[in-house]
């Protein structure tokens, strides 16, 4: 009745072009409670779904967050045969990602250049930037500005910063990490880019928000975001959005927007429009319409409900002072009905079953008759009195029979309490798992608030022990808790219980932690010592996300001493230990954890992991197993043992057991990236482009994987790809110094020098402790014929990393090209005794003692060498000279005789072997052999080099073994001039035939 206008407007939008610049897609209801805001907007919802291809989502204050409305929204367009499949497969990788987040965090994978960037201890500017906007807004809130005063931006932002770094080593794809830290920017997108599908299949799509008035404070900025902001994208232009709420829509959040919102503002009824609804119920004496328009003030639900009521049946007008509510129950003829109305106010929402519980026996099927109340609305089988109505019901009740009220709420309190433990009997004894059943939740709320109802200093202890519970399992269930304790203290008229709703909403809304949470319940008298210790624990983990471990040990030891048969803190020591690198503490805490729960996979799984720090791989094992046992959904503890494996060298076993995670979890992007850097590293490359790919398909932002892609790429030798990867991953994160200076080596192989020099200086400007990027800088300069710079840069890795065997090695190879044999040989030096010696090097050293006379030194080297490889032909071919410098011609020719034997047409091996056979006296198979080695050198310098003699020669080629034999036994061998000649006359043959090809 009435409200013509007002369908009107909404009816008319229909007849639109949604592409009219000024066409109303957000629509503002607003007005005092009763005046029929949601009446309005239910019937707005009705009209639009009468209209042909128009589908609609009503969500009311049951949502807490953004994500949950986003849900909300998505199961209501599901019902309609749209579902926002993308986001909800999003969704639900964000609970596993939660969930990752705080399980055993594995050591991160080194790339593939082999750096570990230290973190740094001061918080980016966005962070910063981030913590003030978050801590100004806090400020506004009534009581709190005190509380924020206090708190210094700078330090919440370095503690984001550390989430984010600690979150980096568990989960390691950037996006996994951006969707634990900031799920709501995370998750928009895929929510957005549903919501678009589902707008081009259809005419319209209308969103409703009711109850506005509670749900804004946290929707605010999301529904700004997504209605004219960019940055998740846009939302189509045939889609509504219906707010609806008793308070102006806060200028903070919509200042620069209100202008674009059409603002729908209901005020009571007029007295025609009062009169009007009356007639229709057949209210028409004088009398009875004077005494509702007194007693409604013209509210409209008063004036509908008064009118159903029949007041000219009543017998006379009564006490005008009288409420109405009291008015219309004392009309109600039937007492049994007036008794369940009242009853039937006690609890915050209802279904059957509870008001069943609730009513006298004798009204037990007065079901139907309740829902149909004016002031009763119906959403997914439940329902729940109108605010105006039951506040005052409420009061009414609690005033006239204070006992009678008490005895009410236990027994609802009951009757709450039998469900949930019959939810907890299908689940197990399992706390955690209970709080991540959302039925059990529902039940423990319940619960709750009508324990507080009954007795509030009674139930507050173990109401704050919820609020630490709810805490521990996420924010969104923690402002669900904070509401039911401030619903409690408006209800019951007790001033501390509202106050302790307002504490912990407020605290609820800073920017990314539960500490400051948990640190304002821990100044609760009434918390028991389960609670404190509960809250100490929770603290401790948060305080060890946030890499501040001896807080976090503080809080730990805290909780011991209050219960020290609780499995749970000792676990998340031993866990905090492990992260610091203090692997044999934290075995001490996880056995202690594990002895007092012998079911606690976690703590196994962390121990496995301490194990694997300690290299006690047999132990490692044996707790992932126990853990696998416990729980063999745990994709992670497959993940972690799987990285055993890769430090045992069983890539294989590693594969397996990345693959079994992925078959666990088939979005689990990181065991994808994890598989595919094994494939990488045992030159299995196909297969690992395979794997970067699924992650990179699951995970668009997953720069590491981008990254590593790029590498692999560059290592097929499709350098093209190769680049478009680096430039995927630099937009991601333009600072991600390891995929700059990967680049560089691709430009390298392109010839594209400068490019590759000014790609590693930009590293080395991003991360000025990068040895590997200084390394490789210095190996372009070598390269260029730079040779200071280069010494200077490997120089510069030395100082950061003393050990760093590859910037020593490309500093001796330097010295030595620069004739500085004493420095090469003490890099050299240094080289074989930090790592196992390599074969190369120990021959180079060998080559340089060998050229400072030490020929001791360099026979010993040559030794050193031959026993890793005894089929390494060049290493006999230089110890065959050394032995000629010794004049121990016989030796020279028994290592000659193996390496001709082993590389039977390699040239030089063969002149080699002659000019030993002629020192030492056997000048007839000498000259035999000259010839063959000169045959063998022309014809491949004819032919040019093949792969396998560029291996044996290294930059020298046939034609320059030709001129350095010719140069030998001219000096050395006055009686070989016939041969100098057949040598010259070989050299002359190659060289036309060069001039030939134009070469």
């Amino acid at each position: 009745m009435g409200r013509r206008g007002e369908l009107a407007v909404f009816r008319e939008t229909f007849a639109r072009d949604p592409e009219e610049p000024d066409f109303p897609f957000l629509f503002h209801v607003r007005g005092n409670g009763g005046v029929g805001k949601s009446t309005l907007v239910r019937q707005w919802e009705n009209m639009a779904r009468e209209q042909p291809s128009v589908v609609t989502a009503f969500v009311d204050d049951d949502v807490h967050d953004p994500i949950e409305a986003m849900e909300a929204v998505s199961a209501r367009l599901a019902q309609q045969g749209h579902p926002l499949k993308k986001f909800d497969k999003q969704l639900a990788v964000y609970r596993q990602r939660r969930h990752q987040a705080e399980s055993t965090a594995p050591a991160p994978q080194p790339g593939p250049g082999g750096e570990q960037p230290a973190p740094t201890p001061v918080a980016s500017a966005s962070s910063t930037v981030a913590a003030q906007v978050g801590l100004a807004g806090l400020g506004m809130l009534p009581g709190v500005g005190a509380f924020v005063g206090a708190v210094d931006p700078q330090q919440v932002a370095l503690g984001a910063d550390r989430v984010r770094s600690a979150l980096n080593m568990r989960l390691r794809s950037h996006d996994d990490v951006q969707l634990v830290m900031n799920p709501v920017a995370a998750l928009a997108p895929f929510f957005l880019d549903d919501l678009a599908d589902a707008a081009e299949r259809c005419e319209r799509v209308v969103l409703f928000f009711d109850v506005y008035e509670r749900t804004g404070p946290v929707l605010d900025v999301w529904l700004h975001d997504i209605t004219f902001g960019e940055e998740h994208g846009n939302l189509p232009v045939n889609v509504q959005v219906v707010l609806s709420g008793q308070l102006r829509l806060d200028a903070r959040a919509w200042g620069d927007r209100l202008g674009q919102v059409t603002e729908v503002c209901l005020e009571v009824f007029t007295e025609e429009e009062a009169r009007t609804l009356l007639a229709t119920h057949g209210v028409t004496d004088e009398p009875s319409v004077e005494l509702v328009l007194r007693l409604s003030g013209r509210l409209p639900l008063l004036v509908d409900m008064l009118a159903r009521s029949d007041a000219s049946a009543a017998g006379g007008i009564g006490d005008p002072s009288e409420t109405a509510v009291e008015r219309f129950l004392k009309w109600e003829p039937d007492a049994g009905r007036r008794e369940a109305a009242l009853a039937c106010a006690l609890p915050l929402q209802l279904n059957e079953d509870v008001y069943r519980a609730a009513v006298p026996e004798e009204a037990a099927e007065g079901y139907p008759w309740l829902r149909a109340l004016a002031f009763v609305s119906t959403q997914a089988g439940r329902c729940r009195y109108h605010d105006v109505v039951r506040a005052a019901m409420l009061r009414l009740q609690r005033t006239q029979s204070p006992t009678r009220w008490q005895r009410a709420h236990l027994g609802l309190a009951e009757l709450f309490r039998q469900w949930r433990e019959g939810v907890e009997a299908g689940i197990g004894p399992d706390a955690d798992r209970h709080w991540e059943d959302a039925t059990w939740r529902e039940h423990r709320l319940n619960e709750t608030y009508h324990r507080l109802c009954a007795d509030p200093r009674a139930a507050l202890p173990e109401a704050l022990y919820g609020a630490v519970h709810a805490i521990d399992h996420d924010v969104a269930t923690l402002r669900r808790w904070a509401q039911i304790l401030g619903q409690a203290g408006q209800d019951t008229g007790a001033p501390a219980l509202g106050s302790w709703g307002h504490r912990l909403e407020a605290a609820a809304e800073q920017d990314g932690t539960g500490a400051a949470v948990l640190t304002v319940l821990l100044t609760a008298p009434e918390l028991s010592s389960p609670g404190r210790a509960l809250a100490h624990t929770v603290r401790a983990r948060e305080y060890r996300v946030a890499g501040d471990h001896e807080r976090a040990l503080a809080d730990y030891a805290v909780a011991i001493g209050i219960d020290p048969d609780a499995s749970r803190p000792y676990a998340g020591r031993g866990e905090t230990y492990r992260v610091m690198g203090r692997f044999e503490d934290a075995v001490t805490a996880c056995t202690r954890a594990v002895e007092i729960d012998p079911r606690d996979e976690w703590a196994f799984g962390s121990r496995g992991d301490a194990y694997r720090g300690l290299g006690r791989y047999d132990e490692a094992f044996a707790d992932f197993a126990r853990a696998i046992e416990l729980d063999p959904q745990y994709a992670w503890a497959f993940g972690s043992r799987a990285q055993v494996y890769e430090a045992l060298g069983r890539p294989d076993d590693a594969v397996a057991d990345y693959t079994r995670a992925i078959g666990l979890d088939p979005q689990y992007a990181w065991a994808f990236g994890s598989r595919a850097y094994v494939h990488q590293t045992s030159g299995r490359l196909t297969e690992a482009l395979a794997d970067y790919t699924a992650a990179i398909d699951i995970d668009p932002q997953y720069e590491w994987a981008v990254a590593s892609r790029a590498r692999v790429h560059h290592l097929m030798g499709c350098h093209e790809d190769a680049l478009a990867d680096f430039a995927r991953a630099l937009e991601l994160d333009p600072d991600y110094a390891w995929a700059v200076a990967s680049r560089a080596d691709t430009y390298v192989a392109m010839g594209r020098y400068e490019e590759a020099l000014a790609d590693c200086s930009r590293a080395i400007e991003i991360n000025p402790r990068y040895e590997w990027a200084l390394t490789s800088r210095g190996e372009l300069y070598r390269a260029l014929g730079r040779h200071e710079e280069a010494l200077a840069d490997y120089s510069r890795a030395i100082e950061l990393d003393p050990a760093y065997d590859w910037a020593l090695t490309c500093r001796g190879l330097l010295y030595r090209l620069l004739g500085r044999d004493e420095e090469a040989v003490a890099d050299c030096t240094r080289v074989v005794e930090i790592s196992p010696p390599s074969l190369e090097l120990v021959a180079v050293r060998a080559e340089m003692n060998r050229g400072l006379g030490r020929y001791e030194d360099a026979l010993a080297d040559y030794g050193l060498a031959l026993d890793d490889d005894e089929q390494a032909a060049w290493l006999l071919a230089g110890r065959a000279q050394l032995y000629l410098c010794l004049g121990r011609h016989e030796e020279a020719v028994a290592d000659c005789v193996r390496a001709v034997r082993i590389h039977p047409e390699a040239g030089w091996f063969a002149a080699l072997y002659a000019f030993s056979l002629r020192l030492a006296g056997e000048e007839q198979d000498a000259e035999a052999h000259f010839r063959r080695a000169i045959g063998l050198l022309s014809a491949e310098a004819d032919g040019g080099t093949t792969e396998e003699m560029s291996e044996l020669y290294g930059v020298r080629s046939p034609l320059d073994d030709l001129g350095i034999l010719r140069d030998v036994l001219r000096s050395a061998d006055p009686g070989a001039e016939p041969l100098v000649r057949e040598l010259e006359e070989a050299l002359r043959a190659v060289d036309a035939q060069v001039d030939a090809q134009g070469a």
